[in-house]
């Protein structure tokens, strides 16, 4: 992975921060292309440098301009996003969002495209109403605003598109230990952008014994969600799946809170706990939100809490993390250097609530350490 340490050079952000984001708009609709272009630069912060029609005009946009970011559309004639997002990747890495269908089968792309480099998706929906048009335009500014400074921590990708190879499980705990805390204990992961390439990362380095059940909550529509843990389930030595209403958490599974829902783990007995799901009824801005996961998770397993923050814009999981400390679990955040926006963590370590701050690679090293 190539990286620059930010904090060593403090002047050379302060500008960037001070100057528009610089932004190549590739879409084969000139409807879109205006569409987009108007929603980015109607703030000022951002400004729109080019436009392109396919891959390949793409392609040769990044390399002339220079873009802070790109936004690309999925599906085009010719070259398709896909196809372009693997060239760019493997050339000159650079920020990319892909504007995404919400279909079952754009989900599918669309984490395709997450895990060969991409920094994160909006969704392309424009003939909606006013307020949900709007929406998506805060998104999109939002997250173009933020993947300006993931430039210099972009993975430089094979053109294949292929994960990294010879990824090894983190250290699987003896069995006497397994036997002795088997079940007893909790992971609750939570994450925005940049998640759904950090969790592949690290997800298949669990190991198949690990003695504690799994939730996750990845701000994610709801339409993407299942297609994302069908994705996880296929590279993960444990069983993922998107959870359903009274799903059992135990060892061995990994729960994915599906979008669109509130989802808490609630006790069915003594010794067993499932997962309650339920309508956004406090209209919270995220649904799932990691708040209301890991304050359910704290309040069930208190000190048998491991709870984890991963990358991501905001401080969605802020409140959670402080109930696991309040409660005497333990608590892991995601470096600043490693993660692909800093907003999440960064919440939680400022506020004290870290007991641990450690690169994306040794994430999964500290939480079977706990377990």
């Amino acid at each position: 992975m190539y990286r620059l340490e930010i904090m060593a050079l403090p002047l050379s952000q302060a500008q960037r921060a001070t100057n528009p984001v610089r932004v190549l708009v590739v879409d084969d609709s000139a409807f879109m292309r205006k569409s987009l272009t108007t929603m980015l630069e109607e703030g000022k912060q951002i400004h729109v440098v080019g436009v392109a029609r396919n891959g390949e005009e793409a392609i040769q946009q990044v390399q002339q301009l220079k873009p802070d970011v790109v936004t690309m559309d999925v599906e085009m004639p010719g070259m398709t996003g896909l196809q372009a997002l693997q060239q760019i990747m493997s050339k000159f890495p650079v920020p990319v969002i892909m504007v995404s269908s919400i279909t079952v089968e754009g989900a599918q792309e669309t984490l395709q495209a997450l895990e060969w480099g991409a920094v994160d998706f909006v969704p392309k929906q424009l003939d909606g109403v006013v307020s949900k048009i709007a929406d998506i335009q805060h998104q999109l500014v939002s997250k173009v605003l933020a993947a300006r400074y993931a430039g210099a921590k972009l993975k430089r990708m094979p053109v294949t598109g292929s994960v990294k190879p010879g990824v090894m499980p983190a250290k699987a705990l003896s069995s006497q230990s397994v036997s002795v805390t088997r079940g007893s204990k909790l992971i609750a992961i939570g994450c925005s952008t940049g998640g759904p390439q950090a969790l592949f990362e690290i997800m298949p380095t669990i190991p198949a014994d690990c003695p504690a059940g799994i939730v996750i909550v990845q701000h994610m529509p709801k339409s993407f969600t299942k297609p994302f843990a069908d994705r996880l389930n296929n590279l993960c030595a444990l069983e993922v799946r998107e959870a359903v209403d009274g799903d059992e958490v135990k060892p061995g599974r990994v729960l994915v809170a599906p979008g669109g829902m509130q989802f808490r783990i609630v006790k069915k007995s003594i010794t067993s706990s499932v997962v309650k799901l339920s309508p956004n009824i406090e209209n919270h801005p995220h649904a799932p939100s990691v708040d209301i996961m890991l304050k359910s998770v704290a309040a069930l397993y208190g000190e048998r809490t491991i709870g984890v923050i991963l990358t991501g814009m905001g401080h969605d999981g802020l409140e959670g993390m402080k109930a696991i400390k309040a409660a005497k679990g333990r608590t892991v955040a995601q470096d600043e250097a490693s993660s692909v926006v800093y907003g999440m963590p960064k919440a939680v370590v400022e506020a004290g609530c870290a007991e641990k701050v450690v690169s994306l690679s040794k994430v999964v090293g500290e939480i079977m350490n706990m377990v």
